[in-house]
């Protein structure tokens, strides 16, 4: 019998409301932080997107099912992203081990049911992370202010993501475009992470000298 290992948070209309998502305190900093021109940076949240936690042996029938019910490829070798921010996309964690982030409200009972009584599990983690987009001609330097991993072009680019850290907090970092990353704390960190980028956003707001 598999192990299937599954957290769902019923939705309430009625409380729907009163959800704020971990930096809702912070947006108007965020906003304030975005810098113009040919040196700029924006940050904002991307809130309450669904993340789940798949497992899976590479090349199964649990994977197989897992794929099917998602609409995407598993990931085959590590930084590999399948499907895009758009939609839903997959990253890769581990060599049997990957996290499904699609829009607000795709939950996770359909993997649960596709997956059966195959070896796996299905864990919804949509409240473990929040999601930051930093995008900007000067995001990339930026993030090389206190990202331990190398990111220049030759090695980490568009749909590559790694599990790193930002200063000293532990991220999963996404590249999804040429200029824009999406960072995933974890919830607790998110606050201390989305300061950190805002400082170090701070040096492009002034005139580069020659």
């Amino acid at each position: 019998m598999a192990e299937q290992l599954i957290e769902q948070t019923a939705h309430n209309p009625k409380l729907a409301g009163l959800r704020r998502s971990p930096l809702a305190h912070l947006a108007g900093d965020l906003e304030a932080g975005t810098v113009t021109g040919a040196r700029g940076v924006a940050l904002r949240e991307v809130p309450f997107l669904t993340m789940v936690g798949l497992r899976a042996e590479p090349g199964s029938a649990a994977a197989a099912a897992l794929e099917a019910a998602a609409g995407v490829a598993l990931p085959a070798r590590a930084g590999q992203v399948t499907g895009g921010a758009g939609g839903t996309a997959v990253l890769w964690l581990g060599p049997d081990e990957y996290l499904l982030v699609a829009p607000e409200g795709t939950g996770a009972a359909a993997l649960a049911a596709a997956l059966g009584s195959e070896p796996g599990a299905v864990v919804d983690l949509s409240a473990n992370r929040t999601t930051l987009e930093l995008s900007g001609p000067s995001a990339r330097l930026v993030l090389e202010k206190g990202c331990h991993a190398d990111l220049h072009p030759r090695v980490f680019g568009p749909g590559t993501a790694i599990t790193t850290q930002l200063g000293p907090v532990s991220v999963l970092l996404w590249q999804t475009g040429e200029q824009s990353y999406r960072i995933l704390p974890r919830a607790s960190f998110a606050d201390y992470t989305a300061r950190w980028l805002l400082d170090a956003m701070t040096e492009f707001s002034s005139p580069e000298v020659p």
